[in-house]
């Protein structure tokens, strides 16, 4: 499920790079420069204007202050970069060390998140990272089995997916006749009422408990499986699965993490192209802040989710 495809946080990037530049320029080198021009325009001025009271001849009266503002007037791309820089710089901060969000375009997550939800994501839950290049500078926690995850897509890292994390390293994933087995145990499932989307198509719900997880998804009982040996592609430690027409199985490498999202039968995920490295982590997804379709409706979809 394709989150964004954009290239804000670059450009963020570089807008607080170039605002910061000449913010610290001016304050530390124009600032000082104009103030330098005007001491030495101002000691004229006051020369002149001593010669001329001398000679009984007086100035119009804050004239002085006049020129003194107009000579430290800053430019005003200056004045513009320098009042944008920590508006821009704050932005830039909290998007990229603490909350980022993010807009559901697609349906891959029903029926814990529906197209339209505004949501927000924890940037700092898996750790410190660089921003652009997304580099992990300090561990905090990992990834656990039933988290919604925001990720880079392994095949175009311009992409940002997410999907529900369904094996850390080391779990083996078996998925057959839509269910999934963990480490070969089976995970439970609780039957609840049909979900309707917004093509007016009733798919089957179930509450899915991922041993101590617990979270709603949907089936699409009359679709039959997909051919996951014909369609998935080729990854990186795809020696690690084992395709049928119908079922897989497939053992997560060491640094890396199995992702499926709650539509079972409408989410391309890491049943086809693979694993999702820890490289391209971006966030936990964790509080839907607005749902602007069917307004105001979707106001109560505010808050939590699981």
């Amino acid at each position: 499920m394709q989150v964004i495809l954009s290239y804000f946080e670059l450009i963020l990037f570089f807008l607080t790079l170039l605002t910061g530049i000449v913010w610290c320029l001016d304050i530390f080198y124009l600032a000082k420069k104009r103030r330098v021009i005007a001491d030495a325009t101002l000691t004229e001025f006051d020369a002149r204007n001593a010669k001329l009271t001398a000679e009984g001849i007086k100035l119009q009266e804050g004239e002085r202050a006049v020129m003194e503002e107009k000579l430290l007037l800053q430019p005003a791309w200056i004045e513009y970069s320098g009042s944008f820089f920590p508006v821009i710089a704050l932005v830039f901060f909290l998007r990229s060390f603490l909350f980022e969000p993010f807009q559901i375009p697609s349906s891959s997550m029903v029926p814990t998140l529906l197209v339209g939800d505004l949501i927000l994501v924890n940037k700092f839950t898996y750790g410190i990272r660089l921003p652009v290049l997304n580099k992990k500078i300090m561990e905090i926690n990992n990834p656990q089995r039933g988290d919604v995850m925001v990720f880079k897509y392994p095949k175009d890292k311009l992409l940002s997916y997410i999907k529900r994390v369904i094996g850390v390293p080391g779990d083996k994933i078996s998925y057959k006749n839509k269910h999934l087995m963990i480490n070969g145990k089976d995970v439970s499932y609780q039957p609840l009422p049909d979900y309707l989307d917004e093509n007016l198509t009733y798919s089957k719900q179930f509450n899915e408990d991922l041993f101590g997880v617990s979270h709603k998804m949907a089936i699409a009982e009359e679709r039959a499986p997909a051919d996951l040996a014909r369609m998935s592609m080729d990854f990186p430690y795809k020696e690690l699965c084992a395709y049928n027409y119908d079922e897989f199985t497939c053992t997560v490498p060491a640094g890396h993490y199995f992702m499926m999202g709650d539509n079972r039968d409408n989410s391309q995920d890491s049943r086809y192209w693979g694993f999702v490295p820890d490289k391209n982590i971006v966030g936990k997804a964790f509080f839907i802040w607005m749902n602007l379709s069917n307004f105001p409706n979707n106001l109560k979809r505010i808050g939590g989710f699981n």
